[in-house]
């Protein structure tokens, strides 16, 4: 008996049945924009085909030249372009899998000076004002989804998903901020409608009854100015009777004030929405967003909210996820924390994506964990991120591996990033290194310091030093004051904090203290009406868009957030997540300073100097969050002593908490020894 009978049973799609109810989202990985890189996105899907995915949907690939995401990224429009493709259909084939390409226009959201649109509004988060298209150009457009599908269906994929949501081309038809044309496609909401209705219809002409038609229906747009509810349902209906196959939820613009994946969304948090359809068509719904364990998936399909769940960074993070569901070892799960730092971060760089929490992913071809060729025995000393990664790989690739830990408990700096309201699925990452410890046979040993002598009286071939950081005590007259305390002394071993709060340092840390000063416990990032509430989501989808007035909760401390440099505090914060930080402090009310010097602290508080005035700000605590230095004790006694050793992690580079470096440094560490 399976865990979780819903979310493993078959879907019948009537033509062809679906082995499971998962399907892995769409996400761009940057390996679809050179036809050298196919084989490694093959791969890619290969492997994820083979943990078992009901049906896999590819990245974003336009139908034309103006459709492009940027410049020559993928695209899907020429006969010659089919070989690429059939190179990915022919892998997930052989692994027993489904696929289906997502054909996406950007419209205006194109970083790029030929982007069209409906109308000549430029978008707020592009640099470029697309033209606008004329009728003849929206009926060229229409021919090149169809034209998109057809060299699909050649190919070999088993269907195509037509992108309609996310704010890219075919919603900036449906909605009037974006669509200002007086012609057919424009005006009346029946007319902004005609345009993906009519891409669809004429699809499914070409390609014929057996082919996976998924429209991504843009059911929140979370815009001013975004659809209503009624508009949302007239459109599916409209998809549904054009012959859609599947109805895949789109949650928010692109341009919305709402955060929609980062890991402070609760899980599950769109579901209502794709429920609120049911009923109103009778095609298979998908719900999507924020849902990346099985017991979430499994909650949502039981109560009958959705037929089937997306995920796409799940399936970037764990390519086994559904096999480990089947055989009921969800503990070996790798979960996805949205933490979105090597996924979309990497792709708005022009780097390929991959993943914090598991650094093969898109580089399977590079990055292989096979059997060591001579079996070592290897200590490892620390059990952060660093250390758990390396401990892990070593020993799975039948190395003797020792970890050693002085703390009683692994995770390092993790056991304080779990304790940031909207960061508690670190916790998740930390069960997963646990289970994955055991199952590799790594010797763990913790509540042990470990010194030289210790080492070589153990005899190691190898020895890490994944010893972390220890936070920097910046020179400031009076930093010995008892009300100055540091970051490790407020997450970790809960040191009082007063009503009113300095933090010196506004870097990654320093707003993650700000935020666990600030938000109300338990945090409203696990209750979805509170989230909703706080961030302005119309849980009731009364008004357009379903947005909401925001009402935040309101902090019981005053908190500064000051850095010496000068410039916006947290510009140097993650692209995809910084803005929701800084907007979710500033409604808490954070004062947030840059140009900061710091004079001197005594019983009035800490003085400081901004533009050459002088000011006291009356402070009960002061938080140091100044950074770190590299934690190398005893790694220069051992190689002393002649043993072979090796530096990851804050030990190497002590650069904020970069969990990402640490766990791809261990893990390639560990590939190579």
């Amino acid at each position: 008996m399976s865990d979780y009978p819903h979310l493993l049973s078959p879907l019948d799609l009537g033509f062809v049945t679906l082995q499971n109810r998962v399907l892995m989202g769409s996400m761009h990985t940057g390996l679809e924009d050179r036809a050298s890189d196919f084989d490694k996105l093959a791969a890619y899907f290969a492997e994820r085909a083979k943990g078992g995915v009901g049906l896999i949907v590819t990245g974003g690939i336009s139908p034309s030249v103006r459709g492009w995401l940027k410049p020559f990224s993928g695209r899907l429009s020429m006969p010659w372009h089919v070989a690429r493709h059939r190179k990915i259909t022919r892998a997930v084939h052989a692994e027993g899998g489904r696929v289906c390409v997502q054909i996406l226009h950007a419209g205006r959201y194109g970083y790029h000076p030929l982007s069209v649109a409906p109308s000549k509004i430029k978008s707020p988060i592009t640099p470029f004002t697309p033209g606008a298209m004329s009728a003849r150009a929206v009926e060229a457009t229409i021919d090149d989804f169809v034209n998109s599908a057809r060299l699909a269906q050649d190919a070999g994929y088993d269907g195509i998903e037509v992108m309609g949501s996310e704010g890219y081309l075919i919603n900036q038809f449906l909605v009037e901020r974006t669509n200002r044309r007086t012609d057919d496609y424009g005006g009346s909401a029946e007319k902004r409608m005609r345009f993906p209705i009519e891409i669809v219809r004429r699809t499914r002409a070409a390609v014929g009854p057996n082919f996976i038609i998924v429209y991504r229906l843009s059911m929140l747009d979370l815009v001013d100015g975004g659809q209503t509810w009624d508009e949302v349902v007239t459109l599916a209906k409209a998809i549904e009777a054009a012959g859609a196959t599947l109805i895949n939820t789109g949650i928010g613009w692109h341009e919305a004030r709402v955060p929609t994946i980062v890991t402070s969304v609760p899980r599950g948090a769109f579901a209502w929405v794709t429920k609120k359809l049911k009923g109103e068509v009778s095609l298979p719904l998908v719900t999507t967003n924020r849902i990346n364990m099985p017991d979430v998936a499994e909650k949502i399909l039981a109560a009958g909210d959705a037929d089937m769940v997306s995920m796409a960074r799940p399936l970037l993070a764990d390519p086994a996820w559904v096999t480990k569901a089947r055989i009921g070892r969800s503990d070996l799960i790798n979960t996805c924390i949205a933490c979105n730092q090597a996924c979309l971060d990497h792709v708005f760089e022009n780097r390929r994506a991959t993943c914090m929490v598991n650094p093969r992913a898109c580089f399977e071809t590079e990055l292989a964990i096979s059997p060591a060729a001579r079996k070592k025995r290897v200590a490892v000393v620390g059990a952060g991120p660093a250390g758990l990664a390396c401990a892990a790989t070593l020993a799975e690739r039948g190395h003797a591996v020792v970890l050693y830990d002085q703390a009683e408990r692994i995770g390092g700096q993790f056991n304080m990033a779990k304790r940031i309201p909207g960061k508690e699925e670190f916790h998740e990452t930390l069960r997963y290194f646990g289970a994955r410890l055991k199952e590799a046979g790594v010797d763990l040993r913790l509540g042990t310091r470990v010194d030289a002598a210790l080492l070589q009286k153990e005899n190691f071939d190898d020895v890490v030093f994944a010893t972390g950081v220890n936070p920097r005590r910046p020179a400031i007259d009076g930093v010995g004051h008892a009300k100055v305390v540091s970051y490790l002394d407020v997450l970790l071993r809960d040191a009082p904090v007063g009503r009113r709060v300095a933090l010196i340092g506004a870097g990654g840390i320093g707003f993650d203290v700000a935020e666990f000063l600030t938000q109300s416990q338990p945090s409203p990032t696990t209750d979805i009406a509170r989230w909703s509430h706080e961030w302005g989501v119309d849980l009731d989808y009364r008004a357009r868009g379903a947005l909401a007035t925001p009402a935040p909760e309101p902090s019981e401390r005053t908190v500064w957030l000051l850095q010496r440099t000068a410039g916006k505090p947290g510009e140097r914060l993650n692209k995809t997540t910084g803005w929701v930080h800084r907007a979710a402090l500033k409604a808490k009310g954070v004062t947030m300073l840059a140009g900061v010097e710091y004079r001197r602290i005594d019983d009035a508080g800490l003085h400081i100097a901004r533009g050459g005035a002088e000011e006291i700000l009356p402070v009960d605590t002061i938080v140091l969050c100044a950074g770190q230095e590299p934690n190398r004790s005893c790694r220069d006694d051992a190689a002393a002593l002649g043993m072979r050793t090796h530096l990851i992690g804050g030990a190497d580079v002590a650069a904020e908490l970069d969990a990402k470096r640490a766990i791809a440094q261990g893990t390639k560490l560990a590939a190579s020894i």
